[in-house]
């Protein structure tokens, strides 16, 4: 009976051991990376940006993806659409009020397995909302760079209802259209590396 038991005590042992070893730790390359967004302006035309300064981690496994996670930080004063004006708008309180909400946060609760692709299950905290939101993504990699690291590469994208985040500020055109649409489409381009 001991044997036994000692016998599955090992096997669980072992098991964890290898799931453990399976994952590996990849850090956001920030420098290859890129988190932007788009938005309708005045009904007609897209208006781009991004922010500049994020970090995160991706815990992969390499065995079950399923069984990986993430974690970003996004400073939200890093807000940048190549207009000094309409980014200090957006830093202030009409929008991600910046000094209250310093940042924005996503952190994985899930990945899932489909048959259309990988989904990131999550949290996303902004403006002090914090919602459960899904992100398709694509995974490429991993691949050993010419200096021995492993990366991996992520690409997704997602569309965002400001409101839902308690960012409302809007002024009504002549013709019943919006300013600054509520829809945000969010682009993903993150490159890690594995430290």
């Amino acid at each position: 009976m001991r044997s036994k038991f000692a016998l599955s005590a090992l096997t669980i042992i072992i098991a964890t051991a290898g799931m453990a070893v399976a994952a590996e730790k990849y850090v956001i390359d920030q420098t290859h990376s890129s988190v932007e967004f788009s938005v309708k302006h005045l009904v007609i035309t897209n208006v781009k940006g991004g922010f500049t300064d994020f970090t995160g981690s991706i815990m992969f496994d390499t065995a079950d993806v399923s069984r990986s996670s993430v974690n970003v930080t996004i400073k939200s004063a890093s807000i940048n659409t190549n207009d000094d004006g309409r980014d200090k708008h957006l830093r202030s309180e009409d929008f991600f009020d910046v000094e209250k909400f310093p940042e924005i946060t996503f952190n994985s609760t899930k990945i899932e397995k489909t048959e259309k692709g990988l989904i990131a299950h999550g949290n996303l905290t902004m403006h002090g909302v914090t919602k459960n939101i899904t992100i398709p993504f694509e995974l490429t990699g991993p691949i050993t760079d010419p200096w021995g690291k492993k990366r991996i590469g992520v690409e997704a994208g997602l569309t965002l209802d400001r409101k839902d985040y308690g960012i409302k500020w809007n002024k009504i055109l002549d013709n019943g259209g919006l300013t600054v649409s509520d829809k945000v489409k969010i682009e993903l381009n993150i490159e890690a590396i594995e430290s």
